[in-house]
């Protein structure tokens, strides 16, 4: 059975990456601060394996809020 916290964290991230790989609108702080939380939330009850998949989410939604800084900036 999935971790549904872990799949909560996943999912959340997944929104925000696809949307701007789509040309969509970026994440709003709201939208960003929710995956974080997801994410935080996820690691009291995920194996090792799922926390490693966790550190790379946490990335990717750097990653995400970096370029939209970037963005702005323009």
């Amino acid at each position: 059975m999935a971790n549904s916290l872990f799949e909560n964290a996943r999912n959340a991230v997944s929104r925000m990456t696809q949307g701007r790989q789509r040309g969509g609108d970026h994440a709003s702080p709201e939208e960003m601060q929710a995956a974080k939380q997801a994410i935080q939330s996820a690691y009291s009850q995920c194996s090792q394996e799922e926390k490693q998949e966790l550190q790379q989410l946490e990335q990717k939604l750097e990653a995400e809020h970096n370029g939209q800084q970037q963005n702005n900036m323009r």
